[in-house]
């Protein structure tokens, strides 16, 4: 009975032997490179133990120098009829199925062998069809860190400089499929090459964007938090129980200063005075002294010599002490204006009010120029020259005495600013409404910034009116009714003071400036600011800003402020 074939037996026999036989084309690939070196390679032993020589009729012994030549040297090894571009075993049904034999692996060579002439090859075949049975190239490779890998310069790779150069020769991509290892043109150490490392230099980015992400976020909300505070710190203070103490504590009073105080003061007005000397630590210290202890002393007015940093306590107790009034000593303190200042001297000198009154009735014999504008609208000429300070006199001084000495001070004060003597009465103007408006000497020169912005030609179509609350509560008559806010009626009088009505600076200046003002007026800071308010009455603290929407959230920020403080005098 005769065996089944292999189709019968199993139905993948029959595919798995027209698959080409590595053993058949290694064996030829083997005679070449002998014939190229001298040596005869050893011929492969069939299943039975049969050599490819002894199914050869007439075995040639030598070598064929073409590739065509091999092909029908393996056909002849083999008893299979050639066939061009098909493998030459796949005719014979009987051919061993050895195991591939990988590219790069060389065959041992024998000792020695005899080496053939060199006989031309008369058939050159220079460009052949894709034939299977022609043998794989051989990868060149390198050995790195003890692994056979492919050569990193016989397979060029994208990229350049150094660093590329080097992960390509170390780690090669690979150029061969699973169609070429199950065609027989390539080995499983090619197929398998490992791929490339990661780019380093895209790591690197990749981390520094990580980085500017996170430092963003961190901004965001550092300048969330810090909003949070400037807006809400009085509230948040009080809720989380970190208010700071308003008083001095015992120890700190230092230096000497004086405090003047008027007919009608009271212990609120007393206690701004204070503060606003540097005595006591916030405008409300004082008066929540008198408050807390159930004190209404009577207040004798004159001026009185006192400490800086001191206690509500201590500021008491030195104001009711008569060896600190000073006799024949005046104090004038920025911002008051002309009557003001008129009843401190009478008050503080012992000169009737009456002397001072007919002094001032003539203003030019002071040197001060008179306009006429001011006189036709009930205003004073010496507006803005009698200047702020304390001021000792000798007994028996006169009323008109008292005054040029003050007009004095004021012009020293114009020139130690290099103020034109021509400008004087626009620089005072400006300083007066400095004076007013600011708390702290670095606000001067932003305000008087804001100021000569709002003036820029410009400006104009944006701020055609200059609209400083100072001006219109000093026409209108309240700019001491103990509040910062300007009435409505205040801001609609149509007075020439009144900037909410009239365009440019007001027709004089509305209060004494002092040095710093003064200066302030001619050396403005630099600044785009157009806005500024005060959000904190009791610190002082003052925003400016450059454009409307950042200017009301100051302006609800001091609103917060104020329905927190109701008797702050907002």
């Amino acid at each position: 009975m005769p065996e089944p074939t292999p189709s019968q037996d199993d139905p993948f026999a029959d595919l798995f032997s027209k698959l080409p036989d590595p053993s058949a084309r290694t064996a030829v690939h083997s005679g070449l490179r002998a014939a190229s070196s001298g040596h005869r390679p050893e011929e492969p032993a069939a299943r039975d133990g049969s050599t490819a020589a002894d199914a050869a009729p007439n075995p040639t012994p030598a070598v064929p120098l073409s590739r065509r030549a091999a092909r029908e040297a393996a056909a002849a090894a083999t008893g299979a009829t050639p066939v061009h571009g098909a493998p030459a075993h796949e005719s014979a049904e009987s051919a061993p199925i050895q195991p591939p034999v990988r590219a790069w692996a060389t065959p041992v060579q024998p000792e020695s062998a005899p080496e053939p002439p060199h006989e031309p090859d008369l058939d050159p075949d220079p460009e052949p069809a894709f034939d299977p049975e022609a043998p794989a190239p051989a990868l060149p490779y390198a050995r790195t860190g003890g692994i056979r890998l492919p050569d990193a310069a016989a397979t060029p790779q994208p990229g350049g400089g150094v660093e590329g150069e080097q992960r390509r020769a170390t780690h090669p991509v690979p150029t061969t499929s699973l169609d070429d290892l199950f065609a027989g043109r390539a080995s499983t150490d090619a197929v398998g090459a490992p791929p490339p490392p990661p780019d380093k230099r895209k790591r690197r980015i990749g981390g520094w964007i990580a980085l500017g992400i996170v430092l963003v976020l961190l901004g965001g909300v550092t300048a969330g938090g810090w909003y949070v505070w400037t807006t809400y710190e009085s509230q948040i203070r009080a809720f989380m129980g970190w208010e700071e103490p308003k008083d001095y504590e015992d120890g700190l009073a230092n230096g000497e200063v004086f405090v003047t105080i008027v007919s009608g003061d009271t212990g609120r007005t007393i206690s701004t005075s204070l503060y606003e000397a540097g005595v006591t630590k916030t405008s409300s210290a004082f008066y929540d002294y008198l408050v807390d202890t159930a004190q209404n002393p009577p207040f004798v007015p004159g001026v009185f010599k006192l400490q800086k940093r001191m206690t509500s306590e201590a500021a008491l107790a030195a104001i009711m002490d008569p060896a600190n009034k000073q006799e024949h000593t005046a104090q004038l303190r920025e911002g008051l204006t002309v009557a003001d200042s008129l009843g401190i001297l009478s008050e503080s000198l012992g000169i009737p009010l009456a002397d001072f009154e007919a002094a001032i009735a003539d203003p030019a014999q002071f040197g001060v120029p008179v306009d006429p504008a001011i006189v036709a609208a009930g205003g004073q000429p010496l507006e803005g020259w009698l200047f702020p300070a304390t001021y000792t006199f000798d007994p028996g001084v006169t009323a008109q005495q008292v005054v040029q000495t003050l007009v004095d001070r004021t012009v020293k004060s114009l020139d130690a600013a290099s103020v034109p003597v021509d400008d004087r009465q626009r620089i005072l103007t400006i300083a007066s409404i400095i004076q007013r408006e600011a708390r702290f000497e670095d606000d001067f020169y932003k305000v008087s910034r804001v100021i000569q912005n709002r003036l820029d030609p410009g400006n104009q179509e944006t701020f055609g009116l200059l609209q400083m609350d100072s001006t219109a509560q000093y026409g209108f008559g309240e700019m001491h009714d103990g509040t910062v806010s300007s009435s409505q009626e205040a801001l609609d009088d149509p007075n020439p003071w009144n900037t909410y009505v009239h365009p440019g600076l007001p027709i004089g200046p509305i209060a004494n400036p002092g040095d710093v003002a003064i200066d302030a007026a001619m050396h403005p800071a630099d600044g785009d600011w157009l806005y500024f308010v005060t959000v904190n009455l009791e610190t002082g603290e003052t925003v400016f800003t450059s454009n409307l929407a950042d200017h009301n959230r100051a302006v609800a920020q001091w609103q917060d402020w104020c329905k927190a403080n109701p008797d702050s005098g907002c």
